[in-house]
């Protein structure tokens, strides 16, 4: 019961291939289940953690590069299929990719950054906008309400946001140490 969490991250993992196999050969209902299904188990391992008291580094150090690889896989398979344009998948990877590095100094030196309230925000919305791009914005087609690209606009603003935050919040952390 104590390696439940950190199970359900590794099998957040290994649904990943799983994943990309189904979307690319344009099975999108299946794909956005398995999808759907691995992000949902996100907020269970760490509930989970939290509630039976077992935190581990392992847990802290996978749960992210789970979601983050979760992420990426789906917004590089969309670029892939033309859905999502490169330029946008390029500014969320960096975002994310340098937020985790400057957290890895951070906590190479003692300091852990927790994350903050507008990467949550931006988090659940990838989270909304990759479902409804893989399903074509159903079930807003019905209703002409370009959804899916109103959350992926919503998330690429939130990326930028969040990111600037951050690096500002921490910039003492971040500044040249002179060696003595």
């Amino acid at each position: 019961m104590k390696k439940l969490p950190n199970i359900i991250t590794l099998m957040r993992v290994v649904l990943i291939p799983v994943f990309i196999v189904f979307l690319m050969l344009g099975h999108n209902y299946i794909a956005t289940g398995i999808f759907v299904f691995a992000a949902l188990s996100d907020a269970l391992d760490g509930y989970l953690a939290r509630k039976l008291d077992v935190v581990s580094d392992f847990g802290k150090i996978m749960d992210p590069l789970a979601d983050k690889l979760l992420v990426f896989s789906a917004l590089i398979c969309l670029v892939e299929l033309g859905d999502i344009p490169g330029w946008m998948v390029i500014i969320i990877l960096a975002r994310e990719l340098t937020i985790t590095s400057l957290r890895s100094i951070a906590a190479a030196e003692g300091n852990i950054i927790a994350a903050g309230m507008s990467g949550k925000i931006k988090t659940v919305f990838q989270m909304v906008a990759i479902p409804l791009i893989m399903l074509q914005n159903w079930p807003f087609t019905y209703i002409n309400i370009p959804m899916d690209q109103i959350m992926l606009w919503a998330a690429l603003i939130m990326t930028v946001y969040s990111g600037t935050e951050y690096l500002i919040k921490n910039r003492k952390l971040f500044r040249m140490k002179e060696k003595s």
